[in-house]
């Protein structure tokens, strides 16, 4: 077997059998990613130490020459990266050394001894991963999450008014609509995604333990607290003051947990269009050239709803992980998150496949008008509610006990709803609303949303 990693070597779905759907995000949460955010933060640091007089003078020229040593990193850089790795053990070491190889081929070799000037490895990689989060975020996930929103807000506004059987409990209920039980979904989905843009990320820049140890001692005269924050302003990030070595990660945890909302409200819709699809309440268009079962050639199933259910449960199970394990580090630091953090990429990868599984179902789908219908006017007794409810507007104090009495585990027609309703002693008006309601009125306030 060869070791060369193609989407049929891949051990990972979503580096394999997936790789189409998700292969945007390994400009965020790759190997090569990593390294390249790393570098960026690394350059970006030293151009800072220049500006407020701490290094010597980096001219115009330099400083794009800098910049350009992240613009143009490649793959080979990221692989010379991995020889410095080999020889230090190290990844944030080897970025270092690479930076400062690159130094030497040029007339910046005289800054070599600035580069991680005063810090730790976490003063990088705290504020790389959530670079790469936040950009991820605002590129990928955000948008693809908002298409989901958008393509639900339509299909609400379509079927408004196409009324439907409610369930609760898996029972019949009373009548709600399809386009309503739609909005439901947007509405829960649209509030967590406002609150996923509006998501504060801290970093940290207070060296090996939050206490500007090594940066104090070299310049006492700077207010480093201050400077730190001004550089992570800069990428657009806010500043955790008091730390360890690692900034504190509530604010991942708060991320991670609210897009574990998101997706709950996905799983719950998936498995709520699965039972439509099964009811026969919708139709799946377009996939009469595909194969639904290896030995049941009738079949067409639901596949994209089922693919976007069990990826939610993976990513949901990792999203979990991170928010029990990330808060936790030994005293002052240890080092078992850091395979944990390697794996948020994996998270949002199975996250990016499941929203666009769902997107593709919903495009594939359409109710089934005679059907829901059909099943809603089966049985009137659903509108036993109303009954009961007048019953007690005309001032009988045992409206629910007699109208369960008559109608409870029995199946009414429009027949004999009518001959109960003619059979009550209420008043006219109560009598004749109540033979001019059908299942398909009894709506509520549907209309007003």
């Amino acid at each position: 077997m060869t070791n060369d990693l193609n989407q049929l070597t891949a051990i990972s779905p979503i580096d394999g059998r997936y790789f189409l759907q998700t292969c945007t995000l390994t400009n965020y949460f790759s190997e090569f990613a990593l390294f390249k955010y790393r570098v960026e933060i690394e350059l970006r640091y030293l151009i800072f130490l220049s500006k407020e007089k701490i290094t010597g003078k980096i001219t115009q020229k330099e400083e794009k020459q800098i910049m350009e040593i992240y613009e143009r990193f490649s793959l080979k850089d990221a692989q010379k990266i991995k020889d410095f790795e080999k020889e230090t053990k190290h990844d944030v070491k080897a970025v270092e050394y690479f930076i400062r190889h690159k130094f030497t081929q040029t007339s910046l070799s005289n800054l070599g001894n600035w580069i991680h000037f005063g810090l730790t490895s976490n003063d990088i990689n705290d504020n790389v991963y959530r670079l790469m989060i936040k950009d991820a975020l605002g590129e990928i996930i955000v948008p693809e999450i908002n298409r989901l929103v958008i393509t639900l807000q339509s299909i609400a506004k379509k079927y408004i008014k196409l009324p439907m059987l409610g369930r609760t409990h898996g029972q019949p209920a009373i009548p709600t609509t399809f386009g309503k039980e739609m909005a439901v979904f947007s509405t829960r989905i649209e509030k967590e995604l406002r609150n996923l843009k509006n998501t504060k990320l801290y970093g940290k820049f207070g060296g090996a333990v939050g206490n500007w140890n090594a940066l104090h001692f070299a310049f006492p005269e700077k207010n480093w607290i201050n400077l730190s924050e001004k550089f992570l302003k800069s990428l657009d990030l806010k500043q955790s003051m008091v730390t360890t070595q690692i900034a504190p990660t509530e604010d991942l945890v708060s991320l991670f947990q609210n897009l574990f909302r998101v997706n709950s409200i996905l799983l719950d819709f998936n498995q709520d269009m699965w039972r439509y699809i099964s009811d026969e309440w919708l139709v799946q268009k377009g996939k009469t050239e595909f194969v639904g079962s290896s030995t049941m050639p009738q079949k067409i199933n639901p596949i994209e709803f089922e693919n976007s259910e069990g990826n939610l449960v993976i990513a949901n199970g990792l999203f979990e992980t991170f928010s029990r394990k990330l808060p936790i580090s030994r005293l002052q630091r240890d080092l078992s998150d850091s395979t944990v953090l390697r794996n948020i990429g994996v998270a949002f990868g199975h996250s990016l496949i499941a929203y666009k599984s769902c997107l593709k179902g919903l495009e594939s789908i359409s109710p089934n008008n005679g059907k829901i219908l059909s099943d809603l006017n089966e049985d009137w007794s659903i509108l036993s509610e109303a009954l009961q409810t007048i019953l007690r507007k005309e001032g009988k104090t045992d409206a629910y006990e007699s109208v369960a009495i008559q109608i409870r585990g029995k199946k009414m027609d429009k027949k004999s709803w009518l001959k109960l309703i003619v059979s009550l002693d209420i008043s006219k008006p109560s009598k004749n609303k109540l033979k001019n309601l059908t299942p398909e009125d009894y709506l509520g306030m549907i209309s007003k949303f």
